[in-house]
């Protein structure tokens, strides 16, 4: 890149950006985060009624809950090549398709095969909307405002899983149970699904009034186009930023897996960064608070009235948290949050662990939480995914969004979102299978190892991309 096009981008006058064009699209590419949630937290209240519907056993169970994260890998892992190929927008737009079919399909099932297919194609979408939207986010915001608006998405996240966990709460108190018929006479837990449509359908409509991202733009030779998107994100700018980011393009080749490999055929550090992100995200644990919330609280005594509203309240508080992440991420940096987020996973989630070890045990993987056991570890557990959604939640996203240089952004998303899908469907299936042979309280021992072990790789490793132009990442 030429001296005098960096210093063109780099001095950007502060008007010269249309910050609410740009703050209007990140808005809509956020919805995919929005579904992102909604879809991984509608389950959390469906279990009863997936267990009862299909009779399945706690590994059928942990399947049933956990089948989504197959097609998640799946979907993020060929997210990023199909949009080096098609477009971010246009990924997104079939994957806002995906949600509608999944979110009907998963709630007429009557089997668990129907249910995991209609479960895998929900997983294609969210992995998908999992990358591509911080990835869109990064590729239209400027570097000063970058951190903020792609955390959004983590906002957008929690807000869906939110929006799950209060609808399943209404929906079986209206109801009186997840497994009593509701209206039409199906059961509550498929309406649980079949909410998630309306969202889906306001997704697709407004993909369509947004533009590409102009890096895609310009990687494909449509130059008046690319100009045009850039000037309404950057006004006269946008004839600098074309130059800056052909001129990074023209120096390579066409994106491919091989680009992850570095000049002596090994997989390149940052890649090695970005898988390592992506699965310490989930080893600590968090989407069992997100997909098995009901049936934790329940394990610990609480009712199924009691454990859903405790789910919406521990949402509630995670938004909170997601907001002062925007507020500090452009301001504190990326790698100090994570690192602040790692140490308070650490300690919440061995109070949790010592905590229900020190309980009676009921038998069957339930326990009994007497004297102030019991408000511990809901302060604990909510105060975890309050650290959760200050740090790792967004941080994760944002990073993975933009550390990657141009050549190698849509191939080092994949290969990373396969890594947290991966790791995410690992801690899922294992927690019905650890629930009932080692406890509530050495799983959650193991989660706050894993929170240490996240703390030291971070430490040892990360590196801060803050303020930092997308074509000045280095691989």
């Amino acid at each position: 890149m030429s001296e005098s096009s960096q210093k063109s981008v780099s001095q950007l006058a502060p008007d010269s950006n249309n910050t609410g064009f740009i703050v209007l699209i990140t808005m809509v590419a956020t919805i995919g985060g929005f579904l992102f949630g909604f879809d991984s937290g509608v389950i959390n209240g469906t279990v009863d009624g997936l267990r009862l519907a299909f009779h399945s056993n706690s590994v059928g169970t942990g399947f049933n809950v956990a089948s989504m994260l197959l097609g998640c890998a799946a979907g993020a892992f060929l997210a990023g090549s199909l949009a080096d190929k098609f477009g971010r927008r246009a990924i997104l737009i079939i994957a806002a398709l995906l949600f509608v079919v999944s979110g009907w399909g998963s709630g007429i099932a009557h089997s668990s095969l129907e249910f995991i297919i209609f479960r895998l194609i929900a997983g294609l979408s969210v992995g998908a909307a999992s990358v591509l939207a911080p990835a869109y986010i990064s590729e239209v915001a400027p570097a000063d405002k970058r951190g903020t608006l792609s955390s959004i998405q983590q906002i957008a996240i929690i807000t869906g899983l939110f929006a799950a966990f209060l609808s399943n709460y209404l929906i079986a108190h209206t109801a009186g149970g997840s497994v009593k018929v509701w209206h039409l006479g199906f059961e509550a837990w498929r309406w649980m699904f079949w909410v998630e449509i309306i969202p889906s359908v306001a997704f697709f409509l407004a993909l369509l009034l947004i533009p590409e991202s102009p890096r895609y733009l310009v990687a494909t030779g449509k130059r008046e186009k690319a100009i045009a998107v850039l000037k309404k994100l950057m006004g006269n700018q946008a004839e600098a930023k074309h130059k800056e980011i052909s001129e990074t393009i023209a120096a390579d080749h066409r994106p491919s897996f091989k680009d992850l490999l570095g000049p002596n055929g090994k997989v390149r550090p940052i890649v090695w960064l970005g898988i390592g992100l992506a699965a310490f995200q989930q080893f600590t644990g968090i989407n069992i608070i997100f997909y098995y919330g009901a049936v934790l609280w329940q394990s610990a005594g609480f009712t199924e009235s009691d454990s859903l509203l405790i789910n919406v309240i521990s949402s509630a508080l995670s938004i909170v948290a997601c907001f002062v992440a925007t507020y500090s991420i452009d301001k504190i940096g990326r790698k100090p949050m994570l690192l602040i987020g790692s140490t308070g996973m650490a300690v919440t989630l061995g109070t949790m662990g010592l905590v229900f070890i020190t309980s009676a045990q009921t038998g069957g993987g339930s326990i009994h939480l007497t004297g102030l056991g019991g408000p511990i570890a809901l302060v604990a557990g909510n105060l975890f995914v309050m650290f959760f959604n200050f740090s790792w939640g967004p941080v994760m996203w944002v990073m993975l969004g933009e550390m990657f240089p141009n050549q190698m952004r849509g191939s080092g998303l994949a290969v990373s979102g396969l890594s947290q899908w991966i790791a995410n469907f690992a801690i899922t299936m294992t927690f019905p299978i650890m629930l009932t042979g080692i406890g509530l309280g050495a799983s959650y021992g193991i989660y706050a190892i894993f929170a240490v072990i996240s703390f030291i790789f971070v430490w040892k490793l990360a590196h801060e991309t803050k303020g930092i132009e997308l074509e000045n990442m280095v691989g």
